[in-house]
């Protein structure tokens, strides 16, 4: 079923400046899919045709790299996925998959190339976005291979627990070797951290099951490296 964009209840601060026949346009030319855990939305390699707005839900974009896979980062629901291969290259490349039950909308890129055009200020608040993803990576890219493994680790945990759950109480919503990837280490020494931490009455772990008990210390061992 198409639904009105306009009253989309998972809209982001980009959609506040669109005009009604924007919006209209838009309604005309999604579709909207529910998608399970572990289901491929972008495919690195694949000729793009379409914009992503993840409504909801949790993703990973990740790259394969001349020797493995990479994950790049962990989103959150409510974003735009694809962007820099609508303003760049047509070929996808990196690939976006679902690490929890997700609803997306495929936008035709035609459509929002158009809309980026004719609107200026969607179009800043898109390049506004993207401008802080940006940023968010080089500094991720600084940390993961300035800080030792406890400082990424802590890193991730404050993360899903500020960022991504607003709690400290949450489900991983990844593997031991995913998180390892992720922090560019060992899945071994990610479960030996992840023991420290417990041990150490940072967290409470129970299976996938985390309580984050001492916020304070992790930000201080993500400050320190």
């Amino acid at each position: 079923m198409q639904n009105s964009c306009k009253h989309c209840a998972f809209n982001v601060k980009a959609a506040s400046v669109l005009s009604d026949e924007h919006f209209k346009q838009l309604s005309a030319n999604h579709l909207e899919l529910a998608l399970s855990k572990g289901d491929a939305i972008i495919k690195q390699g694949m000729y793009s045709t379409n914009v992503v707005f993840l409504r909801k839900g949790l993703v990973k974009i990740h790259i394969t790299g001349p020797y493995h896979e990479q994950i790049v980062r962990l989103v959150k629901a409510p974003t735009y996925l694809g962007l820099p291969t609508t303003f760049g290259d047509k070929i996808n490349q990196y690939s976006v998959t679902a690490i929890s039950d997700v609803e997306v909308c495929y936008i035709d890129i035609n459509i929002f190339r158009r809309i980026l055009t004719e609107n200026r200020e969607f179009s800043e608040e898109i390049i506004t976005e993207l401008s802080q993803h940006e940023l968010e990576l080089y500094h991720r890219c600084a940390n993961r291979t300035q800080k030792q493994i406890r400082g990424n680790m802590a890193d991730v945990l404050i993360e899903f627990a500020d960022k991504i759950f607003h709690t400290h109480k949450f489900i991983l919503p990844v593997s031991q070797t995913e998180l390892a990837n992720l922090v560019d280490t060992s899945r071994e020494s990610v479960s030996r951290v992840m023991n420290e931490f417990d041990r150490d009455g940072l967290i409470r772990v129970k299976g996938k099951n985390i309580e984050v008990l001492n916020m304070e210390s992790l930000r201080l061992i993500s400050k320190n490296g």
